[in-house]
């Protein structure tokens, strides 16, 4: 029997669910319909233009360890459909990824249009028919369990379907998912994630485009922090390390109204206690080294300089000569550079927010409403955010997957 399906969102969970659902069922029409003339607008922008597939994780209780939100529902998903499945995917479609030191797996090509082109090229090989500049202005559930659409724009007119997917994406604004409780769905607030902290008053302010590799970030007064490279930018600081922790720190944050005290740890190795007995070694075999002009623990020169002086370490002391009380303050500006952060930053155009449709009202094997059967939904616009680094599209896919599988009423099982 021919049924038909609709995808409302042309990103990549969209894609995915509609792609799977219309290779498993050849038999059902799927149409995806994207409000806009641009389809996978975010796949083509992220990772710099070279888009992050995936995340290397060989077990899914690796993979979940990187989601602020939905860590725990994600873990049946996952051994569905897990990163390896992804690289397997692409791969067995012509894209070959590859993984770099940190982890994030990009196609070899390093061009996010060989990872877009592979969807189109797959949609259209499987039949979906790709709607553009076209959207529904009303949904009704009908009482034979199908779904009637009212489409505006270009393909404006009535739509009946079986089964309809939502993966429209994150928004910003409470508001924006209106529609989405009207169709009986509950949902967590949206707030940013994935920000940068804004520094007016920086002591930073002069070294826009140092970055060191390793720092600890954590907000004072507050159970949040993380590893990683920073980044020094004109407006404040930016880096994995900080776009990780207001990943984790979303809620909180937001709670704060993006008012702060960053610290900045910059040699996390080291403890008060360990670093003054590496000063006092350095001091006994390099004392006559001038303090100032030689970076100490690799770190660069002009940042060095700047923490120096703000010690009060004049130009020439020698390590020999330091008082101690600019030492105590070098000290302290190594482990702890209070930041006061005063608003924040989207990261490029990579917004993404925590919140979305709750997830105790999704049969998270299907990806099915518990609340409104044959509705489905996928991607950011559920109440599921992964830090930077694949972790945000891997949940796409999976979502997406195991959306398109319960569409297509075929049994879910891993892809080989």
């Amino acid at each position: 029997m021919n049924t038909s399906v609709a995808v409302l969102g042309g990103g990549a969970a969209g894609f995915f669910g509609a792609i799977t659902c219309a290779e498993a069922n050849p038999h059902q029409t799927v149409y995806l319909i994207e409000k806009t003339g641009k389809l996978l607008s975010k796949v083509r922008i992220s990772g710099g233009g070279r888009c992050n597939v995936t995340h290397a994780a060989d077990t899914p209780a690796q993979l979940v360890l990187h989601y602020p939100r939905g860590a725990k529902q994600l873990k049946e998903p996952f051994r569905q459909f897990d990163a390896q499945a992804t690289i397997r995917w692409f791969e067995s479609r012509g894209v070959r990824l590859k993984t770099e030191p940190d982890g994030r797996m990009f196609p070899v090509t390093d061009s996010s249009e060989t990872v877009a082109q592979c969807l189109l090229d797959a949609a259209r090989k499987a039949g979906v028919r790709i709607l553009t500049q076209t959207s529904p202005a009303t949904i009704e559930p009908l009482p034979e369990g199908t779904f009637r659409l009212q489409l505006v724009g270009a393909h404006a007119g009535e739509m009946i379907v079986e089964k309809l997917l939502i993966a429209t994406g994150g928004a910003p604004k409470s508001e924006q998912y209106a529609w989405l409780r009207e169709l009986g769905h509950s949902i967590q607030e949206p707030v940013p994630s994935l920000f940068t902290f804004n520094v007016p008053e920086s002591p930073l302010r002069d070294l826009p485009g140092v970055s060191v590799p390793h720092v600890r970030v954590r907000v004072a007064g507050e159970k949040l922090e993380y590893e990683g490279p920073v980044l020094v930018t004109h407006w404040g600081v930016s880096g994995p390390a900080v776009l990780k922790l207001s990943a984790w720190g979303a809620r909180r944050l937001h709670e704060l109204g993006y008012q702060s005290t960053a610290l900045i740890n910059w040699i996390p190795e080291h403890t008060e206690d360990s670093l003054r007995q590496y000063l006092r070694e350095f001091r006994e075999q390099h004392g006559k080294k001038v303090v100032a002009s030689n970076p100490l623990f690799g770190l660069p020169q002009r940042l060095w300089r700047t923490l120096t002086e703000q010690a009060g370490v004049t130009d020439e002391v020698r390590w020999n000569e330091l008082p101690a009380k600019p030492q105590n303050k070098l000290v302290e500006a190594l482990l702890n550079t209070a930041l006061p952060v005063r608003g924040k930053t989207t990261y490029k155009d990579e917004f993404v927010t925590c919140g979305g449709v709750m997830l105790g009202e999704i049969d998270m094997k299907t990806m099915e409403s518990r609340r409104v059967p044959g509705l489905y939904f996928a991607g950011e616009v559920l109440d599921i955010d992964g830090i930077t680094g694949g972790f945000n599209f891997q949940a796409a896919w999976t979502t997406g997957y195991l959306a398109g599988r319960a569409m297509a009423e075929v049994k879910s099982e891993i892809v080989t």
